[in-house]
């Protein structure tokens, strides 16, 4: 057995999640249509593959514990210039995604990993690409909103072509949603 690339992160379910990634390319960013837009818990990590078992095993622990959160995105932030990313704000659930991120980390588990960069949940819109296309993403996607449930995670693998593809769906324990005022989707963005 060899090693695997996996990444654990949230969906963002459609319609909002194929809108992002047709606006993502659109900005020129070329590794749009192999990425599927998401909240990352567990960026790219290298594991042995034999450990795929056990990752699933403490997967479906975390989301077993897990409860249902609503997650709202609102307006563009950026990383420059530390780092080349334009994303859309998580305006509620940040929060969520943090302690579960760091119990999918949890130093007890079998994905240790240390982090680049302070663990901030974001929806990525634009990646390493020219720096006029990164102001435009942060513009025109400025009013952009969204809303959702979020009811779980998913656990990915990179394939050796570079696109990401989802290995398991992993459902949280709980069953009721907190309210919240159903799904958005508004502002200023361009229609291709």
């Amino acid at each position: 057995m060899g090693t695997v690339t996996i990444g654990v992160s949230i969906a963002v379910p459609e319609p909002h999640g194929s809108r992002l990634q047709q606006l993502r390319a659109g900005f020129g960013d070329a590794a749009a249509h192999g990425i599927p837009t998401h909240v990352t818990l567990l960026p790219p990590t290298e594991i042995d593959e034999s450990a795929l078992p056990a990752v699933e095993a403490h997967l479906s622990e975390v989301a077993a514990s897990g409860r249902p959160f609503p997650m709202r995105l609102s307006g563009t932030g950026t990383f420059r210039p530390l780092s080349p990313v334009v994303f859309v704000r998580i305006v509620e659930g940040a929060e969520d995604c943090t302690r579960l991120q760091e119990q999918v980390r949890d130093p007890a588990g079998p994905v240790v990993r240390e982090l680049q960069f302070p663990y901030h949940p974001h929806v990525t819109v634009a990646h390493g690409i020219e720096e006029a296309a990164m102001d435009r993403a942060f513009e025109e996607l400025a009013g952009y909103e969204a809303e959702w449930p979020c009811t779980g995670f998913a656990l990915y693998e990179q394939g050796a072509d570079g696109v990401w593809r989802k290995l398991r769906e992993f459902p949280f324990g709980g069953s009721v949603v907190p309210p919240q005022a159903g799904r958005v989707e508004r502002g200023s963005v361009p229609t291709w």
